[in-house]
């Protein structure tokens, strides 16, 4: 344990990019499956080897050094104060603008009231199924977690977009919901766990104020940084320069936001948004596009490798028992009802926010995926039973949802081709995956 505490940032990282490096070869040569999937997978199963060798040998501990490594790495801080930022700059790149303009009001509402229904659906459900457990935990919790599995992932999401047939007209949907719903998410969150651990009483009308200086702080500060870059990107045509000026809007807008206390995932969301559409289309020559679109991917790429083997490493810190299981398994249930009752109720009870495509209602439920984000929000709640308990329901549903929602996205959308979904069919005839620079 001595050897594990003395590890540095640098040996941290170099461990998980040569263990994704690796078992994301593995996955390629033997295995097959889709990237993430595979590593998530294998990541769990290391996990599960972990624990079946410190159960059965005597003298192994490997899994108590596991588990002091990543609470030294700090999973929580390096997702969303480090990781996440890139990961949403990378994903914002390839949204086309114009196409989300077209889509804006779905989008918005998804996004946004979308959430909210959510959260609330979620903590309603999941606080009946605690008092039929008879779980010791105070109802505010139960909105903490509607709160952090509310939101779609974008990393899983914009791995979807790249992976399978999602129709044109629903691209700028999902990704534009993916972008800013985990922004919204993480607000709600905050402002929910806030009253949770001061045990003062919620109040709707302070939530909603502190929601309008972040969000909006956030989506400012993205205005603000992406205006700048692309005036800048404007002004040159050296490309290691303006790959250079991309990663300083990403990094230096989000520890801004960080120290003003607004929604960095937001700001970065934003301004993405700026330099993938206007930066790419007037700023930047062919070559400085091909190098920045480049540089992003692998950006992104590789921390969706890491991201992805954390998740199932996490494993180790979860010692399940009969509470934990049967919270996880109504976590999975509940989630995907909340998700489509918000899904139904914004796209099709709002005439104007109604989205053209048949199937789409369809694609946005099923695809509606959770990942990093909500793994990270949970593990930062403060350590005792109800963490653990939250921790399951978290960790099952987002399990559910990219080994079995993202694995089966493809089939449902063709079976919607194959069927009765017509619009879809000639929507994927010519579909591509990413917006073409």
């Amino acid at each position: 344990m001595h050897e594990t505490s003395s590890i540095n940032a640098f040996d941290i990282a170099s461990m998980l990019v040569v263990a994704a490096a690796v078992l994301g070869w593995f996955n390629h040569q033997f295995i097959k499956l889709p990237h993430v999937i595979g590593l998530t997978v294998m990541g769990a199963l290391g996990a599960i080897g972990l624990l079946v060798a410190d159960a059965f040998i005597p003298g192994i501990t490997l899994d108590n050094d596991v588990t002091a490594l990543l609470e030294q790495m700090n999973f929580t801080d390096t997702l969303l104060q480090g990781m996440l930022s890139f990961l949403l700059f990378a994903g914002a790149l390839h949204v086309d603008l114009e196409r989300l303009k077209a889509d804006w009001l779905p989008v918005l509402l998804l996004s946004t009231i979308g959430v909210l229904i959510s959260t609330i659906l979620v903590g309603l459900a999941m606080w009946g199924i605690g008092m039929l457990l008879g779980l010791p935990i105070a109802p505010i919790w139960y909105f903490v977690f509607g709160a952090l599995i509310s939101p779609t992932d974008p990393v899983s999401v914009l791995g979807v977009l790249k992976e399978e047939n999602v129709p044109l007209s629903l691209q700028s949907a999902v990704a534009g919901e993916s972008l800013f719903n985990d922004g919204v998410g993480i607000v709600v969150f905050t402002i929910l766990l806030g009253a949770a651990v001061s045990g003062a009483e919620f109040s709707i009308s302070e939530g909603a104020r502190l929601f309008a200086i972040e969000a909006g702080g956030g989506v400012l500060v993205g205005l603000i940084f992406g205006w700048v870059g692309y005036k800048a990107l404007a002004s040159m045509d050296e490309y290691a320069l303006e790959v250079l000026i991309t990663l300083a809007i990403v990094m230096g807008g989000y520890a801004l936001c960080t120290q003003l206390h607004i929604s960095g995932p937001l700001a970065m969301a934003v301004a993405g948004l700026l330099i993938g559409n206007h930066g790419m289309n007037s700023a930047m020559s062919d070559v400085t596009q091909d190098y920045v679109v480049k540089f992003w991917e692998l950006v992104d790429e590789l921390l969706n490798s890491v991201l992805f083997l954390l998740i199932g490493l996490e494993m180790i810190v979860l010692v399940p028992g009969v509470p934990h299981i049967a919270l996880g398994f109504s976590a999975i249930i509940i989630t995907l009802i909340a998700r489509a009752v918000a899904v139904g109720a914004m796209t099709k009870v709002v005439p104007a926010a109604r989205l053209d495509t048949k199937g789409a209602g369809r694609v946005l439920w099923w695809g509606g995926l959770r990942g990093g984000i909500s793994i990270a929000l949970v593990l930062s709640l403060p350590a005792n039973a109800t963490r653990d308990l939250l921790l399951a329901a978290t960790f099952a549903a987002v399990l559910f949802s990219v080994l079995v929602q993202r694995a089966t996205l493809g089939k449902l959308i063709d079976t919607l081709r194959e069927n009765s979904e017509p619009d879809v069919a000639e929507e994927l005839a010519d579909n591509a995956p990413t917006k073409a620079h």
